[in-house]
């Protein structure tokens, strides 16, 4: 379905308060939102399956302020970053590391799909900055594009670039330090 047919269905919600529209958009994006969840929580299932409902709450009660501008699974994952980053908050959770920007660094993401190393991936995801690992999330996980990713972050598309690139830097010294050469990465 595109967004026109998500347009249709949250046309539906809004004007006839049709559940089952609104259930037909959740089965289309909740393995999306929850695997956002999963990578943000470092594999928590159970906090991500309890953020991802709460998205979903909270996307169904203000599906009327859906204005159409963006996509709609745009405007449901900066919903869902709202959640989290809200959650990160009340838990003081966003106590990452912060390291100086340093250029050029070549960061291969295949090795979270073709290598069994998941754990590492979420364990270096720990170092990084609340905002560097949202945006390295959305970009290499999730495979937003950088312009999407700063609709989604409410920033400029020069600080999503920003946040990339940090983070990028620390998973690569993170995998340098831990004994990856840089053939594995």
């Amino acid at each position: 379905m595109d967004n026109s047919g998500d347009l249709l269905l949250v046309s539906q919600v809004v004007l006839f308060n049709h559940k089952k529209s609104f259930d037909k958009l959740v089965k289309k994006y909740q393995s999306q939102i929850r695997r956002f969840f999963l990578n943000l929580t470092l594999g928590d299932k159970e906090l991500s399956d309890d953020l991802s409902q709460e998205t979903f709450i909270k996307a169904y009660i203000n599906i009327a302020s859906f204005k159409g501008a963006a996509r709609f699974s745009t405007w449901l994952y900066r919903i869902a970053y709202n959640v989290f980053y809200d959650h990160s908050r009340s838990k003081k959770l966003s106590n990452f590391v912060n390291e100086d920007l340093n250029e050029g660094i070549d960061f291969n993401f295949d090795i979270y799909r073709n290598l069994n190393i998941s754990m590492d991936i979420k364990e270096a995801l720990k170092i990084l900055r609340h905002e560097e690992r949202t945006a390295i999330v959305l970009s290499y996980m999730e495979e937003h594009s950088h312009k999407r990713i700063a609709i989604i972050m409410k920033c400029p598309v020069g600080t999503v670039k920003s946040y990339i690139l940090r983070g990028k830097e620390k998973l690569y010294n993170y995998f340098k330090n831990s004994g990856y050469d840089h053939a594995k990465i």
